[in-house]
């Protein structure tokens, strides 16, 4: 009787073993990840993949889990990526410069929503005393990151990037440890050059137009070089007159931002609480949120400003919806980004969160969508090639979330 129930306990626990074991290999299946697979799960993915340098391909997914204490853990997967395999970053440049910009308004002891004037002091700047899409009819900062995140505006960009001035920029990107970063010009105006670098007076008021604070024109104090040096692409490009020159366009004197940069200051500004203090963004907490929800926020969503329905829900969402035009009707799923698009080349950095399904992640990607390989000619592949695979993407890494075990 006693050898039975012997017999019995070592059964038992051998089925107490193989059920952990099984346990096990389930999860660990689940949790395993692959680019490799992945990008062979579709046809456009697989397209692409098959072409990686022909599109300049570079992916970074950075999965999250949490600790029984709430705090985040991260585990980076790359693909292709690589700094020196050039992309034009385009509006990328406006999430630092809206980071910096609440920074500096912080120490300057000026609200971000206080009104703010831009004169001009030479015949490229332009002076602006209004904003018809803000509730009081001023500028100001808030809103001006407002419009930025919400629709990448150009318009508003420019004005943030001249408050901020180019060695502000540069100097406190370096601190923060994101060294090759280079933002050097405008997006709009007639402004040429060395042009970009001198940076427009600015004044800020109380609601009575009093002035509170002022700072004079800026020019930049040396010469930002390219972090990659001479960088050209493609085989033609069309000039200024519209004339094609059949010799590859030169972005030398141009932005730059790494895929890994841009990947880390948004990290960065979404956890920031998280990091030691030193290494945290000088901004109020109000501002970081307020930042946060224009990045998360849809165009249909806004009022001052309102935008039309040209502007749909994917119009900035490219990861999981950016190959269709129908209404975002999923709720539950935020989506936290930046985006740039310039050029052929089409970029998307962010945070997409589930917390109903206990999701959360952070995906960013490049893809280089110009066919005939001539720059500034409008024919680009952004429709057919650069979009379907981004959203394909983003919906394979969120049904792969959906299963892993966290």
């Amino acid at each position: 009787m006693r050898l039975i129930r012997s017999l019995n306990r070592n059964v038992y626990q051998m089925i107490l073993i193989i059920l952990a074991l099984c346990l096990y290999i389930d999860c660990s299946c689940q949790n395993s990840f692959s680019f490799e697979s992945l990008l062979n799960t579709k046809p456009i993915l697989k397209k692409v993949n098959a072409n990686s340098k022909k599109y300049r391909l570079q992916i970074i997914y950075t999965q999250i889990t949490r600790d029984s204490q709430g705090k985040a853990e991260f585990k980076d997967y790359t693909y292709h990526v690589d700094s020196s395999n050039y992309f034009y970053c385009a509006s990328l440049v406006k999430l630092p410069c809206a980071i910096l910009a609440l920074e500096k308004t912080k120490r300057l002891h000026v609200y971000s929503n206080t009104i703010m004037f831009t004169d001009s002091a030479n015949a490229c700047q332009r002076s602006v005393r209004k904003d018809t899409t803000s509730v009081n009819g001023y500028p100001s900062i808030a809103q001006y990151i407002k419009r930025m995140a919400l629709v990448s505006d150009n318009f508003a960009y420019g004005r943030v990037y001249e408050f901020l001035g180019v060695d502000e920029i540069h100097n406190r990107m370096e601190e923060l440890g994101y060294k090759n970063v280079r933002i050097i010009h405008r997006f709009d105006g007639g402004c040429k050059g060395t042009e970009h670098t001198t940076t427009n007076p600015v004044t800020f008021l109380k609601n009575d137009l009093t002035p509170i604070t002022s700072q004079p024109q800026q020019e930049a104090s040396r010469l930002y070089t390219h972090p990659l040096g001479e960088v050209k692409v493609g085989k033609a490009h069309l000039n200024a007159q519209n004339k094609k020159v059949n010799q590859p366009k030169d972005f030398s004197d141009m932005n730059y931002i790494s895929l890994e940069n841009i990947h880390s200051m948004l990290k960065r500004l979404i956890f920031n609480n998280e990091l030691p203090s030193k290494q945290r963004y000088a901004m109020i907490e109000e501002d970081r949120q307020f930042l946060i929800e224009q990045l998360t926020a849809l165009p249909r969503e806004s009022s001052h400003p309102t935008y039309n329905r040209s502007y749909h829900d994917s119009y900035k969402k490219y990861f999981m919806y950016g190959d269709s035009r129908k209404p975002i009707t999923k709720s539950d799923i935020k989506i936290t980004n930046i985006v740039g698009q310039s050029y052929g080349f089409m970029v998307d950095c962010a945070y997409i969160q589930n917390k109903k399904e206990n999701v959360e992640f952070m995906l960013s990607a490049v893809v280089y969508a110009n066919e005939d390989e001539i720059i500034n000619d409008g024919k680009y592949e952004y429709s057919t090639i650069a979009l379907p695979f981004l959203a394909e993407l983003g919906r394979q890494i969120y049904a792969f979330e959906l299963k892993r075990k966290k």
